[in-house]
């Protein structure tokens, strides 16, 4: 009997193995009928999950946590059972801004620390001018683009929210937010940075990975009920993603990924924008040559592994962002969210 699923998905590259699931049959060989929903905000996931219009969604590791911990203003366990990717984000600026910030710059803007003070600078200028302080977004306020952003300010001794102003932008809509002049910067996951290069009005400051590797990003969440209700559903499609991974993970495979992807019901972006990003080339727009990085973002079985010790980072950055005050509670309830014996058992 054939198992019907609603799985949400917001349209990022780090999504490609629950559209591969459906796509290239994996799902289907595993007895399950995948329908996939595309979403516009990571609210709106969580929110459907949580009420049942989905029975699983991509969605942002920090967001299942702060909504199993009930913060944020919705209270909604979550459960774990297989990550989807680690990596993949960038921090993209306006070209305008690059340039400001690469004349201020003592040393290699590729250093953290170099573009931090940089940016430290520019700010300070712009205070001293009478100037409106920049604004830079993530995607949401619980992800791992909001807390690489406070580590990235952190190592200038500035504070996101304080010295630069704050806002949340859907991924989609971070390319528009750029262009129009209502943020000066956003740090997002593939493919919306090299959409902003391509387009030819941002540039890439770091990619996530000079902040931090394997950084924890996106999972495929489950209300905590439902996976321990639910035991053979979640099985069968974290077996279907695993499936998907080993093709993902395959080099030949990566234009055909980049097709999936490019589709109107999926990313709705050209595949030269994408085939890049998933052979691990940066385009990092300004006149400078593309980045290779090795691993830029990771698909592989060892990625998917649900890490309860990721609840501590993920804390770490809720507290530093001024999101929470830790307590042991709470590092308990984070740390259960992540499931490896679900995942070790598919």
């Amino acid at each position: 009997m054939t198992l019907h699923l609603r799985v949400g998905f917001m349209p990022l590259v780090d999504c490609a193995l629950v559209i591969l699931a459906k796509d290239e049959g994996f799902a289907e060989a595993e007895g399950l009928n995948l329908e996939l929903v595309r979403e516009v905000s990571w609210s709106n996931l969580r929110d459907k999950l949580n009420v049942r219009l989905l029975d699983a969604a991509h969605m942002l590791g920090p967001a299942a946590v702060a909504a199993t911990l009930g913060i944020g203003g919705v209270k909604a366990p979550m459960a774990v059972p297989i990550a989807l990717n680690l990596d993949g984000s960038a921090i993209t600026i306006s070209l305008r801004r690059f340039e400001e910030m690469a004349r201020l710059a003592d040393g290699d803007m590729a250093d953290p620390a170099v573009s931090a003070r940089a940016l430290a600078a520019m700010i300070a200028r712009r205070k001293a001018s009478g100037l409106p302080p920049l604004t830079f977004a993530a995607v949401f306020g619980f992800s791992s683009h909001t807390y690489l952003l406070c580590e990235w300010m952190a190592e200038a001794g500035l504070k996101l929210g304080e010295d630069v102003r704050f806002e949340i932008v859907p991924p989609p809509q971070t390319v528009e937010a750029l262009t129009s002049g209502r943020v000066d910067g956003f740090c997002a996951g593939a493919p919306w940075n090299a959409a902003a290069v391509a387009a030819g009005i941002g540039a890439m400051v770091l990619c996530g990975v000079d902040l931090r590797r394997n950084c924890p990003d996106k999972v495929l969440a489950w209300r905590a009920d439902d996976a321990e209700r639910r035991a053979a559903a979640v099985s069968k499609l974290n077996a279907a993603i695993l499936r998907a991974s080993d093709w993902a993970c395959r080099p030949e495979n990566r234009d055909r990924l980049a097709m999936h992807l490019s589709k109107p019901d999926r990313l709705a972006l050209p595949q030269d924008i994408l085939e890049p990003v998933l052979h691990g080339e940066l385009r990092q727009g300004a006149g400078r040559p593309p980045r290779q990085i090795e691993r830029f973002i990771r698909f592989d079985r060892e990625a998917l592994r649900p890490d309860p010790d990721h609840a501590h980072w993920i804390l770490a950055g809720m507290e530093q962002a001024g999101q929470i005050v830790r307590s042991p509670e709470m590092t308990e309830q984070a740390r259960a969210i992540f499931r490896p014996a679900l995942f070790e058992g598919s």
